[in-house]
C-alpha cells in the first residue's frame, strides 16, 4: 500500500516527453518510503484510490512540480551589507568596492567573529525563506571564512541547516573566492594555504560535496583555479566555477576541462567557452539575480547556450553582497525577464537542470522511483511561477512524500 495518494492534480513533470512542462492532465501522484510510486492520468491507477494508499486526498485540480533545486547560494554568512547597495547607487562599482576592502572582505570579518551559534541562527531565516517559496534542495558554499577554522564551520552550519529543516543540503567549499586581509599581497601563499592544508582537512572530515572558486580578475587567475581544481581532483572532490562574471578570463572553458558539474554566471563567456561546456556536459548556471543588483549590461550568451545544446539551470545566488535575493522563483522571474529565458526554460532551470549542476539524479522530476519532492501550487499555470513577482504561491512543500 502506498504512503500517500494525491487525487485530480496537474503534473508538471518536466519530464522530457514532448510535452511543455512533461504535463500530465487529470493526473494523481502516489508515493512510498519517499519514493513516486504513481505519476499519471488517474485513470491509469490500478484499483480503487482508498484501496491503493493510506492517505488520500484531492488536490482539487491544483499543479504539482518538482521540488525547486536552488543550485548556487552563499547563505551561510554574518551581518548584511546594505551599506554597500548604497554605495553602489551613489557611483561605486563592485571592483571599486572590492578594491577598498569592502565586499566578501567585509562579510568574512563578520562571519569570522560569529560563532558557529550565532551564524547558524543568522542564516536559518533565509534557508526557510527560500524552502516556503517552495525549495526542496540547497546548495550551500563556505566562502566567507577564507581560513580553516571559519570555512570549516560555515560547512558545518550548512549540514546543521539542512538536518534542522529536513531538506537536502549540498555544501560546496569556496576557500578560492577572496584574499583574506592576512595574506594582502601574498596570493601565491594563500592559494597553497587552500591546497596544501584547507583542501585537505575538508575533505578528510567529509565537509564539502564539491569545490568551487572565483576566477576573475578581482579574484583568482586561471592558473591559481587551476591548481585548486588539480587538488581537488586528487582528493576526489567534483568542482563547479564562478567564471566569466565580470570578464572573459576562460573560465567557462578551465570549467569544462575539468568535468565541472556547472560554470555559474558566465555573462562574458565566448563561442568557445561555450563549445567546451557542451562537450563536457558542464552545466550553466544562470544568476540573474546578481547580474540585476550590479546593474550590469553584458548578457550571458543565451542563444548560444541553446544553439549547442548546454544545460542551463537557474539559481538564487543567495549572497549579501550581490544577490540579496530571499526567493528562487523571483530569480526564476529575472531569468525570463532580462534574459530572455522562456518560463519552461526557466522551471527546468530550477529543477531537473538544477540537479544536474549537484550531480544529483534522483530528484529534479516527476518520475516513478525519483524522490517524493515536490510541490503543491495556487496557479492555473505554471507559467505563473515565473509570471508572477513576489506573493505566496505555495500551497504545500513535500519532501520526500512528507509534508513540511
Amino acid at each position: 500500500m502506498w504512503d500517500g495518494l494525491l487525487l485530480d492534480c496537474r503534473l508538471a513533470t518536466m519530464a522530457d516527453n514532448g510535452v511543455a512542462y512533461g504535463a500530465i492532465e487529470n493526473a494523481a501522484l502516489a508515493w512510498k518510503d519517499g519514493i513516486v510510486a504513481f505519476a499519471g492520468p488517474q485513470s491509469g491507477l490500478p484499483g480503487k484510490p482508498q484501496e491503493l494508499a493510506a492517505h488520500v486526498e484531492s488536490a482539487g485540480n491544483a499543479w504539482i512540480t518538482p521540488g525547486l533545486i536552488d543550485c548556487h547560494t552563499h547563505l551561510v554568512f554574518a551581518g548584511d551589507r546594505a551599506q554597500e547597495f548604497e554605495m553602489r547607487l551613489k557611483g561605486a562599482s563592485y571592483e571599486d568596492i572590492a578594491r577598498a576592502g569592502g565586499g566578501i572582505v567585509s562579510t568574512v570579518t563578520k562571519t569570522r567573529a560569529a560563532s558557529e551559534d550565532e551564524l547558524f541562527a543568522q542564516s536559518l531565516p533565509r534557508a526557510h525563506a527560500l524552502v516556503r517559496d517552495g525549495v526542496t534542495t540547497l546548495e550551500i558554499k563556505s566562502g566567507y571564512g577564507l581560513n580553516l577554522e571559519s570555512e570549516a564551520k560555515m560547512l558545518r552550519v550548512a549540514r546543521h541547516i539542512g538536518k534542522q529543516l529536513g531538506i537536502t543540503v549540498h555544501t560546496t567549499f569556496l576557500g578560492a573566492h577572496a584574499l583574506p586581509p592576512e595574506f594582502a599581497g601574498r596570493q601565491a601563499d594563500y592559494v597553497d594555504e587552500v591546497c596544501v592544508r584547507m583542501l585537505p582537512a575538508v575533505a578528510r572530515e567529509g565537509l564539502a560535496d564539491a569545490v568551487d572558486a572565483f576566477c576573475e580578475g578581482i579574484a583568482f587567475t586561471p592558473s591559481e583555479v587551476r591548481r585548486v581544481f588539480e587538488e581537488s581532483r586528487a582528493l576526489g572532490l567534483r568542482v563547479k566555477l564562478h567564471a566569466d562574471q565580470l570578464s572573459d578570463l576562460g573560465g567557462a572553458a578551465l570549467a569544462a576541462e575539468f568535468d565541472a558539474l556547472s560554470a555559474d554566471h558566465l555573462e562574458f563567456t565566448n563561442e568557445a567557452g561555450v563549445r567546451a561546456m557542451a562537450a563536457s556536459g558542464t552545466v550553466a548556471v544562470m544568476l540573474p539575480a546578481a547580474f540585476y543588483t550590479l546593474r550590469e549590461t553584458q548578457l550571458p550568451p543565451i542563444a548560444q547556450f541553446r544553439e549547442h545544446g548546454v544545460t542551463m539551470a537557474v539559481a538564487s545566488d543567495l549572497n549579501p553582497g550581490t544577490s540579496p535575493v530571499l526567493s528562487l522563483r523571483h530569480a526564476m522571474n529575472m531569468a525570463c525577464t532580462l534574459f530572455r529565458m522562456t518560463p519552461e526554460e526557466a522551471l527546468r532551470g530550477a529543477t531537473v537542470n538544477a540537479a544536474r549542476a549537484l550531480g544529483l539524479d534522483d530528484r529534479g522530476m516527476i518520475a516513478v522511483g525519483k524522490r517524493a519532492d515536490f510541490v503543491v501550487w495556487d496557479v492555473d499555470h505554471p507559467a505563473e511561477l515565473c509570471y508572477w513577482i513576489g506573493g505566496n504561491l505555495v500551497r504545500g512543500v513535500y519532501i520526500a512524500g512528507r509534508l513540511i
